[in-house]
């Protein structure tokens, strides 16, 4: 009998092993595997960055640099180092609140959705404006706005990281997940996440998933838009989801061209975290430029101009957050 018994004890321990090892070999959280339906890419990672992050608000660290008796005032930063998406139009000039053209359309309207919505907007292409925390420190928020590649110099990742861990709030908006990805904390800040690939830009659904949060609250449960719906590595860890794409929807296919096959049930499209003091809400929504100046919601402009900009103000602390 104690034999018996030894061999079942190790019979369960290497069960409980094995469970274990195909757990850490998954490698993407839990909340990844929503459904039992689940396709897609597998194996994406969870990588540690070493901060607290993730949904407990004890994260926050309210030092007392923002001041909302003044009004918010948010930074719309959307320096490209690399492929220029179309609605950015011309590079900007150096400075803070260079001369805008009608063809920088993104820009333009962050800035009338601010006026629609009670925040005032800078914005600037010049990494000198971030170069110093206490700069930064006089926004509530700083949006990356389809930012790529090598977006900050060392001075300006620095800045940033100050700034998040004084309170900041950060916003990421489509391509701000093509970049810096050699700063292996700014890839916590989206999230714990990259972009990886996107297949053809085209029509789909999007899925509001928690439709509790302050960014998503109004919107429903499906609404039409189109974008290039990004493929990520890693998965996004320790979020909390907001929004995902119906894969099903896609009629040209999710694969993207470096080969991602999708995310199957769960392809997220915006999500929140704190993290490393401050606060982080993101997107990769944001390719077309009609999607920042129509008040339509047929096509889902208007929706997606509600989601970033209640999102931009939860950021901010002007509204709560992630909850």
């Amino acid at each position: 009998m104690k034999k018996r018994s030894t061999t079942l004890v190790t019979m369960v321990g290497s069960a409980v092993t094995a469970a274990l090892t195909t757990a850490a070999l998954i490698g993407m959280p839990a909340s990844a595997h929503d459904g039992k339906n689940q396709q897609g890419a597998q194996a994406l990672g969870d990588p540690d960055y070493g901060v607290c992050r993730g949904l407990d608000a004890r994260c926050y660290h309210n030092w007392g640099n923002f001041d909302l008796s003044k009004g918010v005032k948010v930074l719309v930063y959307s320096r490209t180092a690399g492929p220029r998406h179309a609605n950015l139009g011309p590079a900007l000039g150096p400075g803070l609140n260079p001369p805008l053209t009608a063809a920088n359309v993104a820009q333009n309207g962050l800035i009338e959705l601010g006026k629609k919505n009670g925040f005032a907007v800078d914005w600037t292409e010049d990494v000198t404006q971030l170069a110093s925390p206490n700069t930064l420190f006089k926004y509530n928020a700083v949006i990356f706005m389809s930012t790529t590649r090598d977006a900050l110099d060392d001075a300006a990742q620095t800045s940033l990281r100050q700034y998040i861990r004084g309170g900041g709030g950060f916003v990421g908006i489509h391509n701000a997940f093509g970049t810096e990805y050699n700063f292996p904390w700014y890839e916590g800040l989206l999230g714990g996440a990259n972009y990886y690939d996107h297949g053809p830009a085209q029509a789909g659904v999007v899925q509001t998933v928690d439709r509790d949060d302050v960014s998503t609250k109004g919107l429903p449960n499906r609404w039409a838009f189109t974008d290039e719906w990004y493929n990520l590595v890693p998965f996004p860890s320790d979020v909390r989801f907001l929004a995902k794409v119906d894969e099903s929807t896609l009629a040209k296919g999710v694969k993207g061209s470096m080969g991602h096959p999708g995310h199957g049930d769960n392809h997220p499209v915006a999500w929140c975290q704190y993290y490393d003091g401050g606060r982080s809400w993101v997107t990769t929504l944001g390719h077309e430029s009609w999607a920042f100046t129509n008040t339509t919601t047929a096509d889902g402009a208007a929706y997606f101009q509600t989601l970033i900009a209640n999102g931009i103000k939860s950021a901010a602390g002007a509204a709560p957050f992630c909850r």
